[in-house]
C-alpha cells in the first residue's frame, strides 16, 4: 500500500500549486473564449473551449514534467518541446476542421475552427507558464471575434457577406450571365 501512496504522491518538477494555477488559468481563458462563442450562438462554445485550453495546458505541463522526470535518470533524453506544440496543433486542427461545414454554397464555422485552434495555443502557453502570452492571446481572440464583428455590422459588411453568399444572389448572377450569353447570339 505504501508503494501506491508513494506513486500517487510522486514528486513533480513543478510545484503542485503552480501546476494547479496553470491549469486553472487555462480553464479561465478557455471559458472567456468559449463564452464569446456561446454569446454569439455559435457551435463549439464554453465547454469545448475550456476543454481545449485545459488539454493543451496539460500537454504543456506534461512536456515539462517528462523532460525532468526521474524515470529517465541516467538515460540520454532528447527533449523537444516543439513536438508537444506540433501534437497539440495537429489534434486541435483535427477538431477545428470538424466544425467547418460547407452547405448551400456557404462555408460556415471557419471562425469557430480558428478560435478552437487559438484556444489550443492559449492552453499551451498557459501550460508552459507563459502567462502573458496566454492572456494577450485571449485578449486578441476576443477583439477579433467580438469587436470586429460589431465593426462589420456598423459598416454593413456582415449584410453584404450574407447577401453575396445567398442562393438568391447567386441566381441573379447566373441569370445576368445567361442574359449576356443570349445577347451575344
Amino acid at each position: 500500500m505504501g508503494a501506491l501512496v508513494d506513486e500517487i504522491a510522486h514528486p513533480t518538477f513543478l510545484p503542485f500549486p503552480v501546476i494547479a494555477a496553470r491549469l486553472l488559468f487555462a480553464a479561465l481563458l478557455g471559458a472567456i473564449i468559449g463564452f464569446e462563442r456561446e454569446w454569439q450562438a455559435r457551435p463549439a462554445g464554453l465547454r469545448t473551449h475550456i476543454l481545449i485550453c485545459v488539454a493543451a495546458a496539460t500537454f504543456g505541463i506534461l512536456t515539462v514534467e517528462i523532460a525532468h522526470s526521474s524515470a529517465f535518470a541516467g538515460r540520454e533524453l532528447q527533449s523537444d518541446p516543439l513536438r508537444a506544440v506540433e501534437a497539440v496543433t495537429a489534434g486541435v486542427a483535427f477538431l477545428a476542421a470538424g466544425s467547418i461545414l460547407f452547405a448551400r454554397g456557404q462555408v460556415q464555422g471557419l471562425t469557430t475552427g480558428a478560435g478552437m485552434w487559438l484556444a489550443g495555443a492559449v492552453g499551451l502557453s498557459s501550460g508552459f507558464g507563459l502567462w502573458q502570452i496566454a492572456g494577450l492571446g485571449t485578449f486578441l481572440i476576443l477583439i477579433v471575434m467580438s469587436l470586429l464583428q460589431v465593426l462589420e455590422r456598423k459598416l454593413g459588411l456582415t449584410a453584404n457577406k450574407k447577401k453575396d453568399a445567398s442562393p438568391a444572389a447567386k441566381n441573379e448572377e447566373k441569370g445576368s450571365g445567361k442574359d449576356d450569353e443570349d445577347r451575344k447570339c
